[in-house]
């Protein structure tokens, strides 16, 4: 006898995929794109080396502005794009 899990904890779906970002974009309606950017070594030279990626956040409430830096965490696929939502906005922007 088996039984379901009526609540949906995260133990049993598995943590999810948070990062921290600036919004570039809220030109869309309930959507921002944020920019995440991220330091690594290069594996040869050592070097800090900076990448940025973009991605579409689901944005409820429209209280992004550009500038903005937010949390964003994985989620369902909301449209072709979007697979963020915005759970929190961490800084205003000046």
């Amino acid at each position: 006898m088996t039984e379901k899990a009526t609540t949906g904890s995260p133990a049993r779906r598995g943590l999810r995929k948070q990062r921290v970002g600036r919004v570039v974009s809220n030109k869309m309606d309930k959507t921002v794109v944020v920019q995440v950017e991220r330091l690594f070594s290069h594996p040869l030279y050592k070097k800090y080396l900076r990448r940025r990626k973009k991605f579409y956040a689901h944005d409820a409430a429209n209280a992004c502005q550009v500038g903005d830096t937010v949390r964003i965490v994985e989620t369902r696929p909301l449209s072709r794009t979007k697979r963020w939502r915005v759970a929190e906005i961490v800084a205003k922007a000046k």
